[in-house]
């Protein structure tokens, strides 16, 4: 399973907030709501995600087995 732990860690970490990624980069806060309920998100939104935060994949995203 995918889980966006480490996209909101990353937030705190750099003092990002949902609200500047939607009104100020022009993301989509349906993009948001499917991250807090797990769902996916494309690849493009990750890339997008990267490069605005300056960050790696692995600050976005992490694999967790399912048990």
């Amino acid at each position: 399973m995918i889980s966006y732990a480490p996209f909101f860690q990353t937030l705190l970490d750099r003092n990002v907030t949902v609200y500047y990624l939607v009104f100020k980069q022009g993301m989509s806060s349906n993009t948001f709501q499917r991250m807090r309920e797990g769902e996916p998100i494309t690849t493009a939104t990750i890339d997008t995600l990267c490069s605005i935060l300056r960050c790696t994949v692995s600050d976005i995203i992490e694999y967790q087995e399912d048990h």
